[in-house]
């Protein structure tokens, strides 16, 4: 009996000191949730910018280029069956068209006479005027007598001889060309707007447009 109290005594005591063991186990505390996180490896990281549509590029004015200012045509328009040549040469004032070619005997020399045309525009008194004819006139020659303009102004009104080719009226003598002594007449060599003349008859200058002026010689 003894024996048996004795084994029964060791048992509780086994028991008490297994349940005081487990019951003083300290456990591991609970994560502290005030505890700060770790640090980044980039304590300043770069915001990632956010791409938009690319702003439109104004688009510039363009210049207005400012139309030439003409100049002021001071004549009239030159006669539609005239000649265009020499218009840049003659300049400003342009003539206008050519009314009248004044022909005369120039003088008489030997045998002949040397005839002399001259073409004229208007009636036009202002454009007389401008190119220093003070008189009042209204009929004129596209230049005064000696102006350098004045070849290029009456090529202008006048055109070029339909036989020769320069720059000057067509004669004729009683309709035919002057193609020599022979033909009673012949052009002046030096000068289109001269004629040498061998006889008498009815003599005509006459400009590309059709514009003619005539004279009388040996009646």
């Amino acid at each position: 009996m003894r024996a048996c109290g004795a084994a029964l005594a060791a048992s509780c005591l086994l028991a008490w000191a297994c349940g005081s063991l487990s019951e003083n186990t300290p456990t591991e505390p609970a994560p502290n949730s005030s505890v700060a996180p770790a640090p980044s490896a980039n304590p300043n990281p770069t915001p990632t910018p956010i791409m938009g549509a690319p702003a439109p590029s104004a688009t510039p004015t363009p210049e207005l280029t400012p139309e030439p200012t003409p100049e002021p045509n001071l004549g009239a328009t030159p006669d539609p069956g005239g000649s265009a040549e020499g218009a840049s040469e003659c300049g400003i004032p342009t003539p206008p068209p050519l009314s009248a070619i004044k022909v005369k005997e120039h003088l008489r020399a030997g045998d002949a006479w040397v005839l002399d045309s001259t073409p004229l525009v208007g009636p036009d008194p202002v454009y007389c005027a401008q190119i220093g004819f003070k008189d009042g006139r209204s009929m004129c020659p596209v230049r005064p007598e000696g102006n350098p303009q004045r070849a290029a102004c009456e090529l202008y009104v006048t055109g070029r001889a339909a036989d020769t080719g320069r720059p000057g009226p067509t004669w004729r003598l009683d309709g035919r060309f002057c193609q020599g002594r022979a033909s009673g007449c012949e052009n002046h060599p030096d000068n289109q707007y001269l004629l040498v003349a061998y006889q008498g008859g009815t003599y005509q200058a006459c400009a590309r447009s059709g514009v003619c002026g005539e004279v009388a010689v040996g009646n």
